[in-house]
Parts: structure tokens; C-alpha cells; sequence
């Protein structure tokens, strides 16, 4: 058998999570690892048994992957019977736990004793199982410390914007939503008001609108702050300084803020989590027409 005929490491699965494994084996050839996968090797309308069987004695090694659906198809006697020739052959047998794996995931006996490659935990999992196919552990290349630029907290008016940004990057996202309110009120001059017109929407600096704007985006990876919301809402079909009831309420329901046709209206209704809607936060007192005057305010200063 000429080299271009073997494989490096057959892949054993459960038919349901063959997608994940799909995946892995295209990575893995993009690695320079051949992979004996099913879907590629098996020709239709001839018995999988049969062509295993003339490949099993020159395969490198075994990964059996282990997911959410548990064990498949190495419980069957002729699965079994292929992963012993490889125990017998003292070719590597890689238990890979995929990313849906339950945290007590149950094993064969003879593979118990064998170190898991995890893709639920271990971000060099890929390197780990290509060591494990190879036997040519990973390059331990010293890590760079990331160059960490500081967060521009600028103002027009001399607010502070260093506990917002605190809040952020500690994830409290409740304290930073009441944070924001506070900061714009005063940016805005408004603090005795305790809320916005139209005036102080359509005069909010820019320099304040874009400092906050940024300390949200960067602190939840994009998924919460004012230029996801304007986006959100144009896309709704929402215009610029024009209240349009229809867009208005199918932005509130794309952000969260609408639950089954109603509006939310305490705080218990907010939440404060990252797997919240995009868009969700910041939550304040801005409705109908007024958010349309906002969006306008945030497309004049460029966010």
C-alpha cells in the first residue's frame, strides 16, 4: 500500500454528532492528517465491514469521539471488534470529548485508562489530538502578553466615565445600565430633571454619546450598546426623527423589550445577562418618538 493510501487516524462516532466530527476532520486535513472518515471512504451499496476491514490493519490510530448523543456505534460487535485490533496493534485510541459532551460521559473499559483530548474546555484541544495522531507533541511557543490600550473615557463636559467603565468590564451589567442613566443625565445637564426632552436628545455631545457607546460594545463583545441599538432599529424600518408606531414595536420586540406584544415595564422584566437580546442594554427612559430623535442624534455624530 503506497503512502498516499494510508490514514493517519480513524474516526469512530455516533452518526448523530457527525457534524462536529465533519468539522474536526476538516481541520485535521488542513493539518496535513488524513483522516478515515465514513461519509468520505464509504462507497455506497457495498458492506462498510468489508472495506474496514482492508484499511484497519494499516491505519496509524483511533479517535473515538464521545458527544451529547453518548455512545454510538463502537457498542456494536463489529465497531468493537475494529477498535480492539487497534488495542492489540498498540496503535493510539484518543477518547475526544466534543464540545456537548455531559460532564460524566460514559466510556468503553478499555478506554478509561486512556488520556481524553476535551473540546469542552481545552482551547488546544486540536493540537492536543493531532500530538495524540502524530505522537510529535505541540510547539510551546512562549504567549505574548496582548498590548491593552486604554479605554478613551473622553468628555464635553467633564464627566467621569471610569466607574462605567469598571462596571463593564466586570460584567455587572444591572449597576452599568443605572451607571449609564446617571452619566448621561449629567452630560446633559438634566440631573434634577431626572429625564430627557427633546432639546437635550437633540443637543447630547457627541463626545460623551460616543464614549459610552464604545465602553458597552467593547465590554460585551459587541452585543449591547447604543450604535447595536440605532442599527437594530433602522433595520426594523424605523426612521431617523419620524416615530413610527409599527417599526417602533418590532424593534422592541428584536431587543427585548417587548414580551409577547408588551411593553416591559420594571426592572425585574430586564435582563441583565449577556445572553440577553442584542441590543438589549442600555435600557433608558428614551420611548416611541424620542428614541426616534436619539437614533437622528447618534447618526449626526457619527455612531
Amino acid at each position: 500500500m503506497s503512502d498516499e493510501d494510508q490514514f493517519d487516524v480513524f474516526l469512530c462516532h455516533n452518526s448523530k454528532d457527525k457534524p462536529e466530527v465533519i468539522e474536526i476532520a476538516h481541520e485535521l486535513t488542513r493539518q496535513g492528517i488524513k483522516p478515515w472518515l465514513d461519509k468520505w471512504e464509504l462507497r455506497p451499496g457495498l458492506a462498510w465491514q468489508v472495506l474496514l476491514e482492508e484499511q484497519i490493519e494499516n491505519i496509524k490510530s483511533a479517535a473515538v469521539f464521545v458527544g451529547s448523543s453518548g455512545l454510538g456505534p463502537w457498542q456494536s460487535q463489529e465497531m468493537r471488534a475494529f477498535l480492539n485490533e487497534f488495542v492489540e496493534r498498540k496503535c493510539p485510541v484518543i477518547p475526544v470529548l466534543l464540545g456537548n459532551t455531559p460532564q460524566q460521559p460514559q466510556l468503553p473499559i478499555f478506554l478509561k485508562g486512556h488520556t481524553w483530548v476535551d473540546f469542552r474546555t481545552d482551547s488546544e484541544a486540536m493540537e492536543q489530538l493531532i500530538w495524540g495522531i502524530t505522537g510529535k507533541p505541540p510547539e510551546r511557543k512562549p504567549k505574548l502578553q496582548p498590548v491593552i490600550q486604554a479605554d478613551d473615557v473622553s468628555s464635553e463636559k467633564g464627566v467621569n466615565y471610569t466607574r462605567l467603565r469598571d462596571l463593564l468590564a466586570a460584567r455587572k451589567w444591572k449597576e452599568a445600565d443605572e451607571e449609564t442613566l446617571t452619566v448621561m443625565l449629567k452630560a446633559s445637564r438634566r440631573e434634577k430633571e431626572r429625564q430627557f426632552d427633546t432639546e437635550s436628545i437633540n443637543n447630547f455631545p457627541c463626545t460623551d454619546l460616543r464614549t459610552i457607546d464604545q465602553l458597552w460594545v467593547k465590554y460585551s463583545n459587541g452585543r449591547f450598546g447604543f450604535s447595536v441599538q440605532k442599527k437594530i432599529y433602522l433595520e426594523s424600518g424605523g426612521k431617523t426623527g419620524e416615530y413610527n408606531q409599527e417599526a417602533w414595536e418590532e424593534f422592541g420586540d428584536r431587543v427585548g423589550w417587548r414580551v409577547k406584544g408588551n411593553w416591559i415595564e420594571s426592572e425585574e422584566d430586564v435582563a441583565f445577562k449577556t445572553s440577553a437580546h442584542e441590543g438589549h442594554l442600555p435600557i433608558f427612559s428614551l420611548k416611541g418618538e424620542e428614541f426616534s430623535f436619539f437614533a437622528s442624534r447618534l447618526m449626526k455624530c457619527n455612531i
